[in-house]
């Protein structure tokens, strides 16, 4: 597209020019007018008034009129072999920033995604959903909390499970947990508190050893619990956890083998750890 001839690129320059003088004449008149009242506006104020308008307006619009194109550069004629190697560092120096467009939308998009990755939640946020936030929970020790299975293998000794820690800590910060066993005898009772304390859970936890109970009787692990309505009962004994259904919002039945329970309100996990992931 051909450039405007140099005469009406000069006649464009006196023009603003003269408008821009009669700015500058007509400024003093206008703060004179802000002195007057509007009740006393003559003819002559009211016509100054739109001429600096008209000069504003015409000065702002020749102002941003939009520049002339560019020419667009001649085809250049195709290089020699002899330039081949400036062809081609020409080329990498000279290459459209489009061509780069791919890779830039990559990294932003690689950027975005790592900004906005979901985050980890910690075993605590676990813990707290997979509870529906529960304040009160009882828990039986064998076969979920200790390695043994029997009361009569806690009469010679009680061994803390190193997977279920971690959980077990977590739910002593922000719930109310009692443990509970069926024993044979009192050294039966010192095995397991002694292994409690060793694994650090009276210490980094939040238990009490006055929250850790014992009884003779399968029956009295069901009682323990009844009058302690928990928000959730973990336990083995799926006799237990049938009997309890009626009174407790939630349980937990752990065993190697799945059980189906007609009832939303027990759930079954093969350990105490996998249930919280």
């Amino acid at each position: 597209m051909a450039e405007p001839p140099s005469y009406l690129s000069s006649f464009k320059d006196e023009l603003i020019q003269l408008i821009k003088r009669l700015g500058t004449y007509l400024a003093p008149k206008m703060s004179n007018l802000f002195s007057i009242s509007l009740q006393k506006l003559d003819p002559r104020s009211v016509g100054a008034i739109a001429g600096l308008a008209v000069a504003i307006i015409f000065t702002y619009r020749l102002t941003r009129s939009p520049a002339p194109p560019t020419r667009r550069p001649p085809k250049r004629q195709a290089p020699t072999t002899s330039s081949t190697a400036i062809r081609t560092q020409s080329n990498i120096t000279l290459m459209p920033s489009g061509v780069y467009s791919s890779s830039e939308d990559l990294r932003a998009q690689n950027t975005f995604d790592e900004f906005f990755q979901p985050v980890k939640p910690t075993l605590g946020q676990i813990v707290r959903q997979k509870l529906n936030e529960g304040r009160k929970v009882t828990c039986r020790l064998l076969g979920v909390i200790l390695e043994e299975s029997s009361p009569e293998e806690l009469q010679t000794k009680a061994t803390v499970r190193p997977s279920v820690l971690d959980v077990l800590l977590e739910i002593t910060k922000f719930c109310d947990l009692y443990l509970m066993e069926r024993v044979i005898d009192d050294e039966s009772e010192k095995n397991v508190l002694l292994a409690l304390e060793n694994a650090g859970i009276f210490t980094s936890g939040g238990l009490v050893k006055d929250k850790v109970l014992f009884c003779s009787t399968e029956n009295g692990r069901t009682s323990f619990v009844r009058q302690l309505e928990p928000d959730w009962h973990i336990d083995t004994n799926p006799e237990i956890v049938s009997q309890l259904a009626r009174f407790i919002k939630y349980q937990l039945h752990v065993s190697p083998v799945k059980t189906e329970w007609t009832t939303g309100k027990v759930l079954s996990s093969p350990s105490l750890e996998q249930f919280f992931g």
